[in-house]
């Protein structure tokens, strides 16, 4: 083997030695990287602009991969937990989707109807319901034409859909020109919606009424209205006094 030959061999082994040590920083380097990032899982952002309300569709979420363990558990959802629900707010293209962001679903049976009323601390039992418990819904009619003042029970063992925080409204009314109320959404039939709604517009007073939990048993024996011939008067209907 000439000087030339030698130095040939000794270009390649030395190139081969090269090769094997890039491999194995290379290797280094990202087994490194990968033991810091761990798992990729996949994530859906908003593939547009998306207004609040909107309802997602295979067209409006693109789907990306980030490392497990920087998402949060309420990123952590396939496409079948989006598809069909509506977003709550707007979101702008790229906007990683999370269930924070999600309407929540309806647990309303096919007959049932969401209406909201304005409580107060007195009518809505001191802040004592939640999202689940039952009441009865009793209207107080004291104003209105042909009824005589009564109390009146609408509608029994009313499920509470949700409990918004207080709110400050006008009233005109009150020494100090405002009223804090709390608006509560219940789940009704749709008659009973409608006595709710009447009583809401017309009646003095409007109160929920608690219920013991797991309550089912039998009430027939319940008075449903209460006026003056209870206590021994007469209930004169409005607008025909003397």
């Amino acid at each position: 083997m000439n000087p030339r030959q030698r130095r040939g061999v000794l270009f390649i082994l030395l190139s081969v030695l090269i090769a094997v040590v890039v491999f194995f920083l290379v290797a280094s380097y990202v087994g490194n990287v990968s033991s810091k990032v761990g798992s990729v899982v996949t994530v859906y952002r908003a593939a547009d602009d998306l207004p609040a309300f909107t309802t997602l569709d295979e067209s409006s979420i693109v789907a990306d991969e980030v490392p497990e363990r920087w998402l949060s558990t309420s990123a952590r959802v396939t496409q079948g937990d989006l598809l069909g629900r509506k977003v709550g707010v707007n979101l702008e293209e790229g906007t990683m989707i999370t269930t924070d962001v999600l309407v929540p679903p309806s647990d309303l049976s096919p007959t049932e109807r969401e209406i909201a009323i304005n409580v107060d601390e007195v009518t809505g039992i001191a802040d004592r319901i939640v999202p689940g418990d039952h009441v009865d819904i009793y209207a107080v009619f004291a104003d209105v034409p042909g009824l005589p003042k009564q109390v009146r029970v609408l509608v029994e063992d009313v499920r509470v859909v949700s409990v918004r925080g207080s709110q400050v409204l006008v009233d005109e009314d009150s020494a100090t020109g405002q009223a804090s109320v709390v608006p509560v959404t219940l789940a009704l039939e749709p008659n009973d919606a409608l006595a709710v709604t009447y009583a809401s517009a017309f009646a003095d007073e409007v109160r929920l009424v608690g219920l013991p939990a797991g309550s089912g048993e039998d009430r027939t024996g319940e008075e449903d209205e209460f006026d003056a011939t209870q206590l021994g008067g007469v209930a004169v209907p409005e607008g025909e006094q003397g």
